[in-house]
């Protein structure tokens, strides 16, 4: 006769095999147990009403202090309807039924969770001092008391919770109607409340639905405009690395030419001038390569390189006069003795500029501009102002990327510069822009 053996089950696994009826039942304990029981007392007071809405913010800052403590007005309302419920048929007992109707609503202002256990208390104590058997599980003023405690402790808390109370108040009514049923009394109330509190719970849980749907679409909005930002920020960054590689490129690839040329233009060079020039040169080479490769990593897969050189402020007119082809009407103001600067101050000045003078046509549609350069010791100054659009009723000006701005911005930061965007009193706009220039003297300090 063969035995079996039966290996024992680990505990962690046994409780994976418990049938999902029981982990059901089990979790349904857990959240009870967490919503109503956990804490139940604790002093959570109920903060003021937000005052910004489009109504409320209008209001005299006076009168919004006292409409941000509209709840706890009309919780002590309620609270003192239902004192004036509990005493009108129960002239004798009303010291006793008027605080057990009043005070479980009052709770619900600093300690929720404790004013539902409250009201589920003050019902069935309620009964027995009522001198009325009008109403039964819930006297008037303790139906009215309980409802109210239902609602707002549901509006405080969440969904869950509002669910775990109604089956509380559910499983008091049918234990109540067991133990004393309605043929003691004249009615029973405890189907019409239940109905009546599940259509108001169900209301609630929708609001709380709505704005946690809300929430969450505000927050996602939030992220993608900050990813958006960001994702512009680094597409002009890219483009200006574009542009300045050719211009660092033809520079290094000068030096390098003139390294190699210089040993022959002297004669019987000796052999250390000969090998620092080649050292030059082999220093220009591999920096011409790593910026190529360093240019592949942020070049887009449609990138195509200009075939002309990058433009400077000498190419300021050509670009001045395709902007009044397109109907700007545009004047330029240079001031200061002009002079040659650096390549990427000359390249991020004619950009700032054409940018500016974009924004100009895309934003205020026939209004005219004015264009100053300032040429100062320590570097240049711009300003593009433009006026605001003639008949703006009639004209819709264009939307744009939104990335003007912020490619602007980034230039004058790479060069150490200052700039300001800002529009003018007349309605039109300003973009003032400074480019320090470091200057040097003829020996390299």
């Amino acid at each position: 006769m063969t035995e079996t053996t039966q290996t024992p089950t680990p505990p962690g696994d046994a409780a994976k095999q418990r049938s999902p009826e029981f982990r059901l039942a089990a979790d349904a304990l857990q959240g009870l147990r967490q919503d109503l029981f956990h804490d139940a007392f604790a002093y959570r007071p109920l903060p003021r009403m937000s005052v910004d809405g489009p109504l409320t913010r209008r209001l005299p800052d006076r009168l919004r202090e006292y409409i941000a403590w509209t709840p706890h007005t009309l919780i002590s309302a309620v609270a003192l309807l239902a004192l004036l419920m509990a005493s009108v048929d129960n002239e004798g007992a009303a010291v006793v039924l008027g605080p057990l109707a009043a005070l479980p609503i009052l709770l619900t202002m600093i300690r929720p969770v404790g004013a539902f256990w409250l009201s589920m208390a003050a019902t069935p104590l309620s009964q027995l001092f009522a001198n009325s058997v009008d109403g039964y599980p819930w006297q008037p003023a303790n139906f009215a008391c309980h409802l109210t405690v239902l609602t707002v402790v549901a509006i405080r808390t969440r969904p869950r919770t509002a669910g775990y109370m109604w089956a509380v108040t559910a499983a008091y009514g049918f234990v109540a109607d067991v133990i004393l049923g309605p043929s003691y009394y004249y009615g029973d109330d405890t189907a019409p409340f239940l109905v009546f509190s599940a259509l108001i719970l169900l209301v609630v849980a929708i609001w709380h639905t709505r704005r946690q749907a809300r929430q969450e679409v505000t927050a996602q909005q939030t992220v993608t405009e900050h990813e958006r930002s960001r994702r512009t920020l680094l597409e002009e960054r890219t483009n200006i690395a574009r542009e300045l590689h050719d211009v660092v490129a033809h520079h290094m690839s000068v030096v390098a030419i003139q390294a190699e040329a210089a040993p022959y233009r002297v004669e019987s060079p000796p052999p250390e001038l000969e090998r620092a020039f080649a050292t030059i040169r082999e220093n220009a080479v591999a920096a011409l390569t790593e910026l190529r490769r360093v240019l592949g990593v942020v070049r887009a897969e449609d990138y195509e390189a200009p075939d002309a050189p990058q433009p400077t402020l000498a190419d300021l007119d050509a670009l001045l006069a395709n902007v009044r082809d397109a109907g700007l009407t545009v004047e330029k103001a240079v001031t200061g003795a002009v002079r040659e600067l650096p390549p990427g101050v000359e390249l991020s000045a004619y950009r700032i500029v054409q940018e500016a003078l974009s924004n100009t046509l895309r934003h205020a549609p026939g209004a005219s501009a004015r264009v100053e350069i300032g040429y100062v010791l320590g570097g240049l100054g711009l300003r593009i102002v433009n006026g605001p659009p003639p008949a703006p009723a009639l004209v819709k000006p264009s939307p744009g990327a939104g990335h003007g701005i912020t490619g602007m911005r980034e230039r004058v930061t790479m060069l150490n510069g200052e700039m300001t965007a800002a529009r003018t009193d007349d309605g039109g706009y300003e973009v003032a822009v400074f480019l320090p220039v470091t200057t040097t003297t003829e020996d390299g300090s």
